[in-house]
């Protein structure tokens, strides 16, 4: 908790800060262009929908990403294992992640006239597919960035479209083919979908696919860990 939120001013802060931030500002750039958001009434909520989920996913891979060289000095301990390093970030990330979209969540449905019907258990399956997807690139980068530092630059610049193409703007169904069955394949796409089926009662998301998600992540993590487990001499004494 202290390496991660308490090196700078606010802490915990931003942790809600920023995402609240990123709402504000599509919800004020969109609502000038747009009478009305792509599903419901409240563009606050419909841009919540897809950027809460995607910075669940972000935040979390790119915490467990560097949690092997944040956590270098508890290596030293001969209890302390790599895998305690990635479980223990990832433990503490998806407690802050659940209570941050719970209170941005909650707080646009108390707060504002949504008029959205809010399915708890649809919303919490999506929640866990991003962090279950999140856990799996994570674990994987964790190794290749410990292994190969300028992996880490090359992930950057390869995951910032990334933000365009996971539908947060705009609803899937509303992409041209041949582009909708290749963005298909990402993910988000399906995490994001999920949040918007537990926040609009009419909305279907019948593209989305809950195995396709859990089992994409599930072979992520697995080769992480192996990878992990096969050259922890080499990641512990580069």
């Amino acid at each position: 908790m202290a390496t991660s939120y308490g090196r700078s001013p606010g802490g915990y802060l931003w942790a809600v800060a920023e995402p609240v931030a990123g709402i504000a500002l599509l919800t004020f750039i969109f609502s000038l262009g747009f009478q009305a958001p792509p599903l419901g009434t409240s563009f606050a909520l419909f841009y919540a929908s897809g950027l809460v989920p995607f910075l669940i996913y972000s935040d979390l891979s790119g915490k467990l990403s560097q949690s092997i060289n944040f956590s270098l000095p508890l290596l030293g301990y001969p209890r302390v294992t790599l895998a305690d390093a990635v479980l223990a970030r990832a433990l503490l990330n998806i407690i802050t992640q659940t209570l941050v979209s719970c209170l941005i969540l909650g707080g646009l449905l108390v707060l504002f006239a949504t008029q959205a019907t809010p399915n708890i258990a649809i919303l919490a399956q999506a929640i866990l597919l991003a962090f279950t997807f999140g856990f799996g690139v994570g674990t994987l980068n964790c190794f290749l960035v410990t292994r190969f530092p300028v992996w880490q630059r090359i992930w950057s610049i390869a995951n910032r479209p990334m933000f365009l193409l996971c539908c947060i703007v705009f609803t899937f169904e509303s992409i041209p083919m041949p582009f909708r069955d290749w963005l298909w394949f990402n993910p988000i796409v399906h995490v994001v979908g999920a949040m918007r089926q537990g926040l609009y009662f009419g909305y279907s998301g019948a593209y989305v696919s809950v195995t396709y998600v859990l089992f994409l992540s599930l072979g992520l993590s697995v080769l992480g860990f192996f990878l992990i487990w096969r050259f922890k001499d080499r990641l512990l004494n580069r």
